[in-house]
């Protein structure tokens, strides 16, 4: 499975960014996605999941109520909508993705797939 990431860039506090993640290569039809980030000298932090279904989904508390993850089956793909962004939310952003039906997870660890990144940077 290769991860293809899409949609950073740079915006203005209060601004808002969406990022896309297509999945290719073996077909894709049933697993979990989600987006990680990791800031300069931080560790890689968790942002959002969702399941195959899309029926559950995930975020970490820095970003609740402000992103929305969503995806197209159909195209395999996964969408990040980040509103009312923040320099705090400056980062790499990693789509992730596993061979998953009804379970996702918060921890690095558990994902075998990840995208080479997208910058996103917000000024102050």
């Amino acid at each position: 499975v290769q991860l293809q990431a899409s949609g950073g860039g740079l915006v203005q506090a209060g601004g808002s960014l969406r990022l896309s993640c297509a999945a290719s290569g073996r077909a894709f039809s049933n697993g979990a996605m989600g987006w990680f980030r990791q800031a300069p000298g931080k560790e890689r932090e968790f942002v959002a999941v969702i399941s195959f279904s899309g029926g559950r989904t995930s975020y970490g508390n820095s970003v609740k109520g402000r992103f929305t993850i969503s995806r197209d089956n159909a195209k395999t793909t996964v969408y990040l909508q980040m509103d009312s962004l923040t320099p705090e939310d400056t980062a790499v952003y990693y789509c992730v993705a596993k061979y998953a039906v009804g379970v996702t997870s918060t921890t690095v660890a558990w994902w075998p797939y990840w995208g080479p990144g997208t910058q996103v940077t917000v000024s102050s």
